[in-house]
């Protein structure tokens, strides 16, 4: 089954790439290493999840905002190489988390992207990982992923 495929199978639908919100790229290409620029809750140019994950949104909350975030970064990949197909692997995976103070399970966050890049890359979507609690994200965003993956060149 093709990538994309397998993610509407899912029951997720590919959108198109996010518009950087600042001076930046979505993605940048060096070799065969593809790296997106941080990517936001956002569906069709509206943000989905704001405020802090541990007192304005629940731990779920954040789950499923990462799995958008991840989603608009594989947007943004898929822009960089033209067919998600050429993925050889994702390589590491960062999760930013907007974290009410107190909150330490930013890892079960960041497991809405991981999980998710497991479900369509299967074996290939298996990453490292990091999980970083942070005060603010740009608009009030609950989280933020970026991913650097392995393509075919």
């Amino acid at each position: 089954m093709k990538i994309e495929e397998r993610i509407r199978s899912l029951g997720y639908a590919l959108p198109a790439v996010p518009k950087p919100v600042a001076a930046y790229v979505s993605w940048v290409q060096s070799g065969s290493l593809v790296f997106t620029a941080g990517q936001i809750p956002t569906a069709e140019g509206v943000l989905k999840y704001r405020g802090k994950v541990g007192a304005e949104l629940t731990l779920e909350q954040g789950y499923e905002a990462a799995r958008l975030c991840t989603l608009n970064a594989l947007a943004a990949l898929k822009a960089a190489v033209g067919d998600l197909d050429r993925v050889r692997r994702i390589v590491k995976v960062v999760v930013f988390v907007n974290s009410a103070t107190g909150f330490t399970d930013q890892p079960k966050v960041a497991n809405g992207a991981s999980e998710f890049l497991a479900s369509v890359f299967g074996d290939a979507g298996q990453h490292a990982r990091s999980a970083v609690g942070v005060s603010e994200l740009p608009l009030g965003s609950a989280c933020e992923v970026e991913l650097i993956a392995e393509v075919s060149v």
